[in-house]
Formats: C-alpha cells, structure tokens, sequence
C-alpha cells in the first residue's frame, strides 16, 4: 500500500475520532449542567442521627 494512502486513512481516522470526543464531551457536560440546578439528598438533622459510644468490654463503637 501506498505511503500516501496509509497516512491518509490514519488522518481520516484521527479526524472521526476526535469528531466523537468532542460529541462526548459535549453530551456529559449538557447532562451535568441539567444536574447542577438539584439537590442530590435532603438535607437531614445532624442532631437526630444516633451516636457512637465506646463499648467498654470489647473496645468497638457502637450506635447508643
């Protein structure tokens, strides 16, 4: 095969690859800037969450 035609097909192909990058790029930053306007979690009250205490014989923390 000719030289020529080898770098032509590998310029070609480089050119389609970087066109679907570029598309990718564009779908992934369309799709988060649709998400950054919502909350992903309720916020919840830290004061109403169970804490940790040391169990005295075994040495874990457990919920108490």
């Amino acid at each position: 095969m000719h030289p020529v035609m080898i770098v032509t097909i590998g310029m070609v192909g480089a050119a389609a690859l970087l066109r679907w990058c570029v598309r990718e790029v564009q779908r992934v930053n369309t799709e988060l800037d649709g998400m950054r306007g919502r909350a992903q979690v309720d916020p919840v009250d830290r004061k109403s969450l169970p804490t940790l205490k040391r169990d005295p014989r075994t040495g874990e923390y457990r919920p108490g």
